[in-house]
């Protein structure tokens, strides 16, 4: 079983790294988020990679900081109780397996084997 690593976060630090130098900055949280995503399991390590990913373009297609963190905020909620969520999933009938989702069923005619 693996154990939780547990660090202290100085705010203080990284916000005086932050305004002081933006581009060590960013090196450094991108080192953070690399480290802390190396410590998960292998199996969800692909996953958060790709979570990541979708936080870094919402910082960077957001006006401000202050958007992106309301819009990551937004994705946070969505995660829960949106479609596939967790709530779904925790309300979801183990037995019952995946939710089954709409689509087009498309018909073959059946031809016997001399037909073909």
């Amino acid at each position: 079983m693996q154990q939780a690593h547990h660090s202290t976060f100085d705010f203080d630090r990284w916000s005086e790294l932050a305004s002081r130098d933006p581009e060590g900055f960013e090196a450094r949280r991108t080192q953070a988020i690399e480290a802390a995503i190396r410590q998960a399991p292998v199996r969800t390590q692909a996953r958060l990679r790709r979570l990541q990913w979708k936080l870094d373009q919402v910082r960077r297609t957001s006006g401000t900081p202050l958007a992106a963190c309301i819009r990551m905020h937004n994705l946070m909620w969505d995660s829960v109780y949106g479609r596939g969520g967790l709530l779904e999933s925790l309300n979801r009938d183990p037995r019952q397996g995946l939710p089954a989702r709409p689509g087009n069923v498309v018909n073959f005619a059946r031809r016997d084997a001399k037909g073909l």
